[in-house]
């Protein structure tokens, strides 16, 4: 792997590395969401949005554009994980990452340097204070970054309707589930290398882009 490959990572191959393909998808509709081209619908799913696209921004990667494809009917994240098209487009993401040995043959998973690279972002970008005057961009690496404690503070309310993070019930009131801050990440309990079916306690979406 050489440094320059390294710092050209996008946000969706930063997420594929540290999470494994549940938590790209996830970039992937946050992507979708800050363009206005994604918004909640039914709780736990996505659909398109109705707004218009934000100008300016660089081209949608394939596996958002996948993603997009996808919500011609509004779909939760389990579901977005296991369509054909996503996994295909989530295996293409692979090849150069494999090339650039940032990911193992043929086994999935992140290699040693993979992994050595995404603490240094960890360390070196740590979660924001503050979801204020951050860039589309910005946002986006946080939460390939940082995971949930990202989406909860950058976009709650989507997060929560959507499905992309867990909840908790406290006197009746559906609360997000908070888990240490700046501790990696995580979806939903999701692991590469751990498998699981969590995040979001099932596929639980609103247009506020905050």
């Amino acid at each position: 792997m050489s440094d320059g490959t390294a710092a050209r990572l996008e946000p969706h191959e930063i997420a594929l590395l540290g999470e494994g393909p549940r938590a790209a998808v996830t970039v992937a509709m946050v992507d979708l969401h800050l363009r206005g081209l994604a918004e909640a619908d039914l709780p736990g799913t996505v659909r398109r949005g109705i707004g218009d696209a934000v100008q300016g921004l660089r081209p949608l990667s394939p596996l958002a554009e996948a993603v997009h494809t996808r919500l011609r009917e509004p779909a939760g994240l389990r579901t977005l994980v296991k369509d054909a098209d996503i996994r295909l487009a989530v295996a293409l993401m692979r090849i150069p990452l494999a090339e650039a040995g940032l990911l193992r043959h043929p086994l999935p998973g992140p290699t040693r340097a993979a992994r050595r690279h995404l603490r240094n972002l960890r360390q070196s970008r740590p979660l924001p204070a503050s979801r204020h005057g951050l860039s589309h961009d910005d946002r986006l690496r946080a939460v390939a970054l940082h995971g949930e404690p990202a989406l909860r503070l950058l976009l709650p309310r989507f997060a929560l309707r959507a499905g992309l993070v867990r909840r908790a019930e406290v006197g009746g009131t559906a609360l997000l589930k908070h888990s240490p801050r700046g501790t990696g990440g995580g979806y939903g309990g999701y692991s590469y290398c751990g498998g699981g079916s969590g995040g979001g306690g099932g596929e639980c979406g609103a247009s506020a882009h905050a």
